[in-house]
């Protein structure tokens, strides 16, 4: 088990440091290594640009965001006792879409001005309104779960919560420009790179405080394993528990969302992955091998994403799907291990 983590960390390291150095502007290896310890003056100012401005704040986005969504993923499977819960199950990232939706597709109708040509405000105002809604339908689940006993009913009644956000931005998209929708699709389709050298710390640190917190409720998922009427003879709070990690999935979907939009893929995914891989379901062991592992595939698809040769980036969403899923398909078949 120490050998698969050390693999793990490994790769973190590898891609990350990958990330860093490949890209679709080729730069010597030497520049890149002053840029980054500043022990020359080999580097021009388009290298340190690239590398500082751009590859640097990707990387460390898609190290945190991975970890984020991973664990996140992890907590929602155990919660829900449900193979296919994901960060989304709950509409908490529908949430987020509708709070841009609102902002970016209305931006144009009523107020005359794309979103989109405001350039930091612009963006700010993205970051802003994804946090908004997705904390606002956070709070709608977290307050109807007060009063549904059964995971199921309350796992339903998400989805159905998604599918009225989804409508609504259906609805704003009809009466929108094409500016305005071209906008709203494009963030929709989820990226490292919308993370500028200025917003990156402090997107990193507020993952870095929320990743040690969420390890806190690592019991707490392991009695809710066991069943809630054998949880609640152990003297588990069954609604209090709910509540603690849900709060603490959907706050991490709600940050990574409105800085990267919706990624996809890797909070379903990476729980099983690592389920097939640590042969365990015991969350002390899950919940720093699913934040590693998420981190290393989302560093792998943004390299992907941006290989050399290609102009611009292809978007995370499409890579994370296309690339991930006969890894994992193949790793469960493989081991051939229950999903839960």
């Amino acid at each position: 088990m120490k050998l698969r983590f050390l693999l793990i960390v490994i790769l973190v390291v590898v891609f990350f440091l990958l990330n860093i150095i490949i890209g679709s502007v080729n730069i010597p290896l030497s520049e890149v290594i002053d840029t980054l310890f500043g022990t020359g003056d080999s580097a021009t100012q388009v290298s340190q640009n690239i590398i500082l401005k751009s590859r640097l704040p990707q990387a460390a986005t898609a190290l945190a965001a991975g970890a984020g969504l991973a664990i996140s993923g992890l907590q929602m499977q155990t919660i829900f006792h449900n193979p296919l819960a994901s960060p989304s199950v709950l509409g908490i990232s529908n949430g987020a879409s509708l709070g841009v939706a609102l902002v970016v597709l209305l931006s144009g109708s009523l107020g005359g001005v794309a979103l989109s040509s405001l350039g930091i405000a612009g963006n700010a105002m993205l970051i802003v309104s994804a946090i908004i809604g997705s904390l606002s339908v956070m709070a709608l689940i977290l307050a109807i779960s007060q009063h549904v006993k059964g995971n199921a009913t309350l796992l339903i009644i998400g989805v159905m919560i998604g599918y009225v956000a989804t409508a609504i931005i259906g609805v704003l998209k009809y009466f929108s420009n094409e500016e305005d929708i071209r906008a709203y699709v494009i963030w929709g389709l989820g990226s490292f790179s919308r993370v500028s050298a200025g917003q990156v710390w402090l997107f990193v640190s507020c993952m870095a405080v929320l990743t040690p917190l969420s390890m806190l409720l690592v019991k707490t998922m392991n009695l809710l394993l066991l069943g809630e009427q054998y949880a609640q003879n152990l003297g588990l709070n069954i609604s209090r528990a709910r509540v603690l990690v849900i709060s603490c999935s959907g706050i991490m979907v709600a940050i990574v969302t409105a800085y990267c939009g919706p990624i996809m893929f890797l909070g379903l995914a990476v729980p099983h992955l690592c389920r097939a891989i640590w042969h365990t379901n015991d969350n002390r062991v899950l919940m720093p091998a699913t934040a590693l592992t998420g981190s290393a595939l989302a560093l792998a698809c943004n390299l992907i994403a941006r290989m050399p040769g290609m102009e611009g980036a292809l978007p995370v969403n499409s890579v994370t799907a296309l690339i991930g899923a006969p890894i994992v398909a193949s790793v469960l078949y493989r081991h051939k291990t229950d999903l839960m």
